[in-house]
């Protein structure tokens, strides 16, 4: 296998190159947003000449499309220039990732049609066939762009449609009209319209409407200049692929295709680019044979390109069997030499082979006539030769009439493990290099879909290669970790050691089963895999914890490098290490001493003697039968018998076979989405289609039990409606509310009146508020329903609201805006207004998850209808145990509590015999004896005709004075009849509950194991059940075939989980009566934070793989509710993010609470932009791909966290962000130097990527851009938003003020911030916690903070002097005369904290290095640090720091080093 190519990684120009180059020069000229004055606009600048990405990428950045481009276009100025220097603008813009159609034109419809002809124009003339590439790539993106797509549609579609008719040939146009009436009306309505043109004009519009029929003649004629064998420019490659890519764009979407895909049939496209020369060329030709496959599959997709609904198997057999019929009896009727073929079956004669074997004998004549009579050609004229080649009048009637295998049938026959072959395809798995330039041969999630089956396959494709980049990153980590070396006698030998690879001992097929009727693949192969665990115990304890299920890669290395040769990661692997096999398969277990699989369970695993373990693994039955099938025809060597290594993966990363078999399964069942969801998941229709207001079945009455405070709090939920009470004593207007809203149905007659117009519009606007009084439950304090604390606002009350009703509720929680609470309270809303239905809860993290369920428990919801699935139930704060067994005992126990309040009634009723023996006996115990005493009470109390009985007999006559004598008394107050009545209902009440109760636990009892049980939890008793998204998409299959049932679905973190990862928990159910009986499905994120985590750059930007469905349906222009007030930062903070969503304010308490109106003790600001230059010479560095590292900015936030940590700032209220992992771990190193485990200082709360601290906050946050030659992916305004957005009380961040303040996309947040001085401002004699008001001038001296090296001096001294005055204080304390010490004890207690104290001061002088300490010079490696355990100090003996703290100057304090990591394969968080 050949080894590919190690693509260039685009190098970004640095700050001073960029002030360097002559187009910055224009730029500060004529459009620099920075630049107040400006030269007028000169045509002449515009790029000319060849196209210099690296010029291209200044000029982007620059804003020369935003501020100079668009600005000045006109179709006076519209020269060929101009065109192409927009084009290759808005196509960097595109490649980059960012925004492309901020500012569009007046006259872009003039300027696109001037780009459809310049795309038509002869390579050879005003236009190169490079810059039309750069035109066919400016189209592409064009047709998938949403914002301006409407646009191009109406542009395009007419000329598409106009195409078709006036392209076509006649034979075919009238084929078309019969099929399509409305084709019909639409040609009639063309020739009227051009008989009323003057004939320029007339000409005109024809050679508009032949314009893609045009565009596809001119690539054929390229194509066709591309040689067999000698050398071809790459401009014509390119063209050729990109041209095929915007075919696959325009098949895959629906408004183009209808019309297009006709036209595409009619050019034959597809025959000449499967006979061409450049299909041939093995290395040039191979991405565009991919793509053409690619093409290939669409135009033959299962649809139906006039209505759009999906084709069945059935339909598209009886399209194939029509053709071949048709061709029959053309055959039959005319052409005798094919009689034989006329008369025969069609399965006989609709292979290729068949087809072959009859029209291949035939001259080119006789095959030109048939296809003319198929309406495949133009007629040929008598005593004429066909001018086409035999070749391709053959290619083109086998491959129309040949029998297509189905979508699912490929499918099913696909293996689902990745082999080499795809693993190392650069075209379909990028390095992580993956520039953006060119095309690949790669699936996109666009915004529209063709069918469901169309939109599970894309995801199916994407999902298996984006686990492919993964798998390959791991291989290549284990394989070059085991050192694989040719031995001295060919074989192999292993230099080094793997922890998750371990050379195979040996490997055997033991079982290849039949296969089912139908298939021809085994149903099951088995091997048994023997390798040597002579490792250390902890991870010879992970090899033998390998679980069923289990994912592990069985690989064949035959190294050509001698022993000792040295890996470089730079030059390709597989050469290196001499690769040649890749092959999935599945654990099924480990082989005890008999031979026999040990079985996972309860019982402990017997101890294996030795270091010899057999696995017994489940081999892909597809690949198995293809790599046999390819053995025995082709004669190539048994893969099986090859494999010398086995590697395993991390749990948490292994999940990808049972996904995919999840997708696949999917594929083959008939997914029943609801209707008013089926098109909006398509991208089609209505987009508000799903939303209450436009639902059939809206509820007009809701109770919103207790989400209102109080009737004022009602009222201003509702800002514009009318609310009408319906009791009007304002002592009885107390929640809980029913609310009845005005329901409109949508339609009915045309009003006329405009007096019944305003009646109804005054309607619609009241809301009938209706208080109501909760049931008496009980006279216990637990009985007592848990309420609500919390004073939602109009929209979170919108938000509730929607979610309450039947349909789809998209809410936008911009961060602190109360995303959680409004979720718990629409799922208590739910519980308490349809008690029969049941929830399903879905988060992308265990910890949102967690967080829910914290809420949930805090409002009133019975526990035993809480169900939580998965693993991260025991990261919940609580000592309740929700998981599946934690239920299963929780109902055992909880069993046998109520039967034991069952025998205590039994006694305290005089009742003999054993009722709380089981559910059953209690059970009847109520029926005939409890129930009997409560029936004889009512009849005694009950009211009788007009006079009310005496309010005593409540009492007297109450039957359970007894059991309820641990109740507080009196139970009965004896101040009305009333009042005692509902006491005595809620203790009837009380009991009723406990026997309701025993009977849904009755079924424990007659259940024996815990899984039944746990079963019937799951199935039947729990209402809310929650798990996360990876759960779901893992146990579809087994929560189907138990029955699994569900009503609604929430979903938290919505923006943050993949397309297929948010569809999936929508079939978690089998259809009911063939109709899904999902009411409702509200999901809950916010698409300005950051999208799913994406490791490959190819699927994230080429792709658009890291699009959530969230995100997806915002686009389309699905409804949301935006909640638009945060109570999280302060005000200022907000503002610095509040910009990219609509109306985000504040929260009143963000203004009046004191921690959020104090000042920052010992910092000017509340936030501030810290310029750090480079230092000793360096800014950015990238030991490994994407590991940046910034050593000046590293020091300097350890330096200001220490500087607050010493003024008394606790360390856990600080956390410390960036945007690399390099620079995280460069960070923590330095923190490991600097601080330790010093009492004095700390550690901060966390130091992580911002990607990863996505949903947390804290009060002080100190971030590290890092970047310095390049923004790099901080332009994505997703991360901009959660790293400005993560502090409550004080931001600050460290970074290259000189190249982020030009970044287009984030003016809006770095105008404020460079508004501020870009020096620190520090208060250093201010105490913690200061009373100075925020923005009021501070009493204390400020000083100005220049550089890093001088706030690491300063600090130095800083904490030398506290250290000092610290220990001169304890000295004065031991000097005191003793009449001024109470005990003589206390004084050995200060001598022995003074020892320890000195203790403590030697460590952490010593912690602390000197300004001539070189320990932590850059040669030192991290690994090196010293983690010896310091001694434990006494942090309550240090007096208060404000007593301590002065200004000292000294010293430079030394770096630490640059942290150079021994595994940094995989890319970093940041960039995904």
């Amino acid at each position: 296998m050949a080894a590919p190519a190690q693509p260039k990684k685009i190098v970004a120009p640095t700050v001073s190159q960029i002030n360097a180059e002559f187009v910055t020069q224009l730029a500060c000229k004529y459009w620099a947003p920075h630049i107040k004055k400006k030269s007028p606009f000169d045509i002449k600048v515009s790029i000319l000449g060849l196209f210099a990405i690296r010029k291209i990428m200044l000029l982007e950045f620059s804003q020369y499309l935003e501020n100079y481009l668009w600005m000045n276009y006109s179709p006076e100025v519209s020269s060929k220039a101009y065109l192409m220097s927009i084009c290759c603008m808005v196509n960097e813009k595109f490649r980059e990732n960012v925004p492309a159609w901020e500012k569009k034109p007046d006259h872009f419809p003039f300027f696109f049609k001037h780009i459809l002809k310049a795309a038509l124009a002869e390579t050879d003339g005003e236009f190169s066939l490079h810059e039309q590439t750069v035109l066919l790539l400016f189209l592409d993106h064009c047709f998938n762009s949403l914002q301006i797509v409407d646009l191009i549609l109406i542009l395009v579609n007419f000329e598409v449609t106009g195409n078709l008719i006036t392209s076509l040939l006649q034979a075919r146009l009238e084929l078309e009209l019969k099929k399509t009436p409305k084709l019909r009306k639409f040609w009639n309505l063309i020739k009227k319209n051009d008989e009323k043109m003057d004939p320029e004009a007339r000409e005109q519009a024809y050679q508009e409407r032949r314009f893609l029929s045009q565009l596809i003649q001119k690539f054929i004629s390229v194509l066709k200049s591309v040689p067999l064998s000698e050398p071809v420019t790459m401009d014509k490659v390119h063209y050729c692929e990109r041209f095929i890519e915007l075919m696959i764009d325009l098949e895959a979407l629906l408004p183009t295709r209808r019309w297009f895909n006709t036209i595409l049939d009619d050019s034959h496209l597809l025959v000449h680019c499967y006979l061409s020369n450049l299909v041939r060329r093995e290395e040039d030709g191979h991405l565009f044979s991919q793509l053409l496959d690619m093409l290939k599959f669409y135009t033959g997709f299962e649809i139906n390109d006039q209505t759009g609904n999906a084709l069945t198997e059935n339909e598209m057999t009886t399209i194939h069997y029509d053709r071949i019929t048709s061709l029959q009896r053309a055959a039959f009727a005319h052409f005798p030499e094919l009689y034989d073929f006329a008369l025969s079956n069609v399965a006989e004669v609709d292979t290729r082979e068949s087809l072959v074997k009859f029209f291949g004998p035939l001259s080119s004549n006789t095959l030109h006539q048939v296809a003319s009579y198929l309406c495949l050609l133009p007629t040929l004229p008598k005593n004429e030769d066909t001018t086409f080649d035999k070749e391709f009048l053959l290619e083109l009637l086998v491959s129309r009439h040949e029998r297509r295998i189905s979508q699912i049938q490929q499918l099913n026959q696909m293996p689902l493990y990745p082999t080499e072959k795809i693993i190392w395809d650069e075209n379909i798995v990028p390095t992580e290099y993956y520039s953006g330039e060119g095309c690949l041969a790669l699936p996109k999630l666009n915004l529209q879909f063709l069918t469901l089956h169309d939109y599970l396959l894309r995801n199916f494709n994407l999902f298996r290669l984006e686990s492919t980049y993964e798998i390959r990153q791991d291989i290549e980590d284990s394989v070059s970790r085991m050192k694989p070396w040719q031995s001295e006698y060919g074989g192999v030998v292993f230099g080094g050691w793997a922890r998750m690879a371990q050379p195979i001992v040996a490997f055997t097929v033991v079982e290849v089963a039949k296969p089912n009727i139908g298939e021809n693949w085994p149903t099951r192969v088995r091997a048994d895999v023997t390798i040597n665990l002579n490792v250390r115990d902890h991870i010879k304890d992970e090899w033998e914890g390998l679980r069923k299920h289990d994912v592990c890669f069985l690989i064949t290395v035959r190294p050509t490098k001698p022993y000792g040769t040295k890996f470089d990661r730079r030059r390709p692997f597989i050469e290196q290490v001499g690769l040649v096999y890749v092959r999935g398969c599945e654990i099924q277990g480990m082989l005890d001493d008999k031979g026999r699989v040990i079985e996972d369970g309860p019982e402990p695993r017997p101890n294996l003697r030795g270091e010899s373990r057999t696995f017994r693994v489940f081999l892909d039955p597809n690949q198995y039968q293809q790599d046999m099938t390819n053995t025995i025809q082709n004669g190539a060597e048994d893969v099986y018998e090859t494999f010398n290594i086995i590697m395993r993966r991390k749990p948490k990363e292994n999940n990808f076979k049972a996904v995919l078999e999840t997708i696949r399964n999917l594929m083959n069942t008939d997914c029943v989405v609801p209707d008013w969801l089926h098109d909006i998941i398509l991208g089609y229709g209505d987009p508000s289609s799903a939303h209450y207001s436009k639902m059939p079945n809206q509820i007009a009455t809701l109770d919103f039990n207790d989400t209102f405070l109080s009737i004022e709090h009602l009222k201003a939920s509702f800002p514009g409606h009318n609310v009408k009470v319906t009791v009007e004593d304002p002592a009885l207007q107390i929640p809980p509310f029913r609310i009845t809203f005005p329901v409109r149905s949508g339609k009915g007659k045309k009003r006329k009146d405009t007096d019944v117009e305003d009646e109804d519009t005054e309607e619609a606007k009241t809301l009938i508020v209706e208080p109501h009084v909760i049931p008496n439950r009980g006279p216990y304090p637990y009985n007592q329903p848990k309420r609500n604390t919390i004073q939602f606002t109009h929209t979170q009350i919108e938000a509730i609201r929607a979610g309450m009703q039947p349909g789809l509720t998209m809410v936008v929680g911009p961060p602190g805006t109360g995303k959680t609470d409004v979720a718990v309270q629409i799922i208590s809303n739910i519980y308490h207004n349809f008690p029969e239905q049941r929830t399903l809860i879905v988060t992308h993290s265990n910890q949102a998850l967690n967080q829910l369920f914290e809420k949930i428990m805090a409002l009133d919801i019975d526990e035993r209808h809480l169900l939580r699935l998965g693993h991260g139930e025991e990261e919940l704060e609580t000592e309740k145990d929700f998981s599946r067994y934690g239920r299963v005992n929780y109902v055992l126990a909880r069993r046998i509590e109520l039967l034991e309040e069952v025998k205590r009634l039994q006694k305290s009723l005089g009742v003999p015999g054993d009722a709380s023996y089981t559910c059953e006996t209690a059970g009847y115990f109520f029926l005939y004896q409890v129930m009997s005493r409560w029936e004889e009470y009512i009849s005694k109390v009950k009211n009788k005709g007009s006079t009310l009985p005496d309010v005593t007999e409540v009492s007297t006559f109450f039957p359970f004075h007894e059991y309820f004598a641990n109740a507080p008394q009196p139970i009965f107050k004896g101040r009305s009849y009333e009042e005692d009545m509902e006491i005595a209902e809620g203790c009837f009440r009380h009991i009723k509950k406990i026997f309701t109760q025993l009977e849904e636990f009755r079924a424990s009892e007659l259940l024996r194991s815990g899984l039944d049980r746990s079963k019937y939890l799951l199935v039947k008793e729990a209402k809310i059940i929650a798990m996360t998204c990876t759960h779901a998409a893992l146990k579809r299959h087994d929560l189907v075939k138990l029955g699994f049932k569900y009503d609604n679905i929430l979903m938290e973190e919505a923006a943050q989980i993949l397309e297929i990862e948010t569809f999936i928990p929508l079939l978690l159910q089998n259809p009911q009566d063939g109709f899904s009986r999902l009411k409702r499905w509200i999901m809950i994120g916010d698409h300005h934070q950051l999208p799913p985590v994406i490791k490959n750059m190819a699927f994230q930007k080429y792709s658009n793989m890291e699009q959530s469905l969230f995100t997806r349906f915002v686009r389309v222009g699905v409804p949301t509710v935006d909640l638009d007030a945060q109570g999280r930062a302060r005000a200022s903070l907000c503002n610095l993010y509040n910009w990219r969503y609509k109306n985000l304010g504040n929260l009143p308490h963000v203004q009046l609470l004191p921690e959020f109106s104090t000042a920052n003790a010992g910092l000017l600001y509340d936030f501030q932009l810290i310029n750090v230059e480079d230092f000793q010479g360096v800014g950015e560095s990238e030991p490994n791909p994407y590991f940046y590292q910034n050593l000046g900015e590293a020091e300097y936030v350890v330096a200001l966290f220490m500087y607050m940590c010493l003024l008394g700032y606790p360390a856990d209220k600080i956390s410390i962000l960036t945007t690399y992992n390099g620079q995280k771990h460069l960070i923590r190193d330095i923190i490991n130097r600097r601080c330790g485990n010093n009492p004095l200082i700390g550690r901060p709360n966390k130091v992580t990527t911002v990607d990863r601290f996505q949903g947390q906050q804290n009060d002080y946050i100190l971030l590290s851009l890092v970047r310095t030659r390049a923004v790099g992916h901080l332009r994505d305004v997703r991360r901009l938003v959660v790293a400005m957005s993560r502090a409550r009380l004080g931001l600050y961040i460290f970074a290259r003020v000189s190249l982020f303040q030009n970044c287009f996309e984030l003016t809006p947040a770095f105008s404020q911030l460079t508004a501020r001085p870009l020096h620190l401002h520090i208060i250093p004699t201010e105490p913690f916690p200061t009373t100075r008001k925020n923005g009021e001038r501070p009493s204390h001296e400020v000083q100005i903070i220049k550089n890093m090296p001088q706030m690491a001096n300063f600090v130095y001294n800083m904490y030398m002097h506290l250290i000092q005055t610290t220990h001169h204080y304890h000295q004065t304390l031991l000097q005191l005369p003793p009449a001024m010490v109470e005990e003589g004890e206390e004084v050995q207690n200060q001598e022995t904290e003074l020892e320890t104290e000195e203790e403590a001061m030697t460590i952490q002088v010593d912690i602390i290095p000197s300004p001539t300490d070189t320990s932590c010079s850059q040669e030192t490696p991290a690994f090196q640090t010293d983690t010896t355990p310091r001694a434990n100090s006494n942090p309550e003996a240090i007096p208060a720091l404000s007593e301590t703290t002065t200004t000292v100057a000294g010293a430079v304090s030394a770096p630490a080093e640059t942290y150079t990591p021994q595994d940094a394969t995989s890319a970093p968080e940041g960039t995904k």
